[in-house]
């Protein structure tokens, strides 16, 4: 059996600091339980248990500048990396990645890289963050309810605590929902549809998703990410 993470302790310390207040304690203890349930079964979990708290290694509670919102980690073999809509960068790119590619490429005139490693926006400070950091093999969604949401709003809080200004970046349904949680000065929201197959045709594509991002944290006189990969 891998290394169980224990929430909070095995994040990262800073993370643990900023979290803690705001996780009740009974909720951590549920969602230890479940994964320790879970993973006694057997059963092949993504992202590798070393890698759940990826998004909160590369991207310190400091240096956050964005949060990037996502829903459960992609559960095919080889491709969960512990970063919202990411794979490795010599993972094929699965459908909603290739449709923020092209999104980024007709907002800001950039050609799409030949390796799309989005660990490079973790490093300047955009936080990509699943609601649920965990997912059984072949079975989409299936940690929802086990405890990761209660951790994800106590994130997104200690988050928007913040004095200084962050852009919460929601798409979808299931992002949208944590809008009033985040609803706080000096941070900003972006809100679109999700970038899935399904949705990206009623309001991702054309959104303007990285441009706009930059204007709404120019209007609290922050200075714009690069998104450039």
């Amino acid at each position: 059996m891998p290394n169980i993470p224990q929430i909070p302790w095995s994040m990262p310390p800073d993370w643990q600091a900023a979290v803690t207040p705001y996780l009740n304690p009974a909720e951590a203890q549920r969602l230890n339980e479940n994964l320790q349930r879970e993973y006694s079964t057997g059963a092949v979990i993504y992202p590798p248990a070393e890698r759940i708290f990826a998004a909160l290694e590369y991207t310190p509670f400091e240096q956050v500048r964005a949060v990037w919102l996502g829903q459960d980690p992609y559960h095919e073999p080889g491709q969960a990396c512990g970063l919202s809509f990411a794979v490795g960068p010599t993972v094929p790119p699965p459908r909603s990645l290739c449709n923020i590619m092209q999104e980024y490429s007709n907002d800001l005139g950039l050609p799409p890289p030949p390796y799309i490693d989005l660990s490079i926006w973790a490093r300047r400070g955009v936080l990509l963050l699943n609601t649920v950091l965990t997912v059984r093999e072949h079975a989409a969604a299936s940690h929802r309810g086990m405890g990761w949401e209660a951790l994800t709003a106590a994130i997104l809080t200690a988050l928007a605590y913040k004095n200084t200004p962050v852009a919460f970046i929601l798409l979808g349904r299931d992002a949208r929902s944590y809008k009033q949680m985040v609803f706080r000065y000096p941070h900003v929201i972006f809100e679109a549809a999700h970038p899935s197959p399904l949705s990206a045709y009623h309001g991702f594509f054309g959104c303007r998703l990285f441009s706009n991002v930059n204007q709404l944290l120019a209007s609290r006189g922050a200075p714009p990410i690069d998104w450039r990969l």
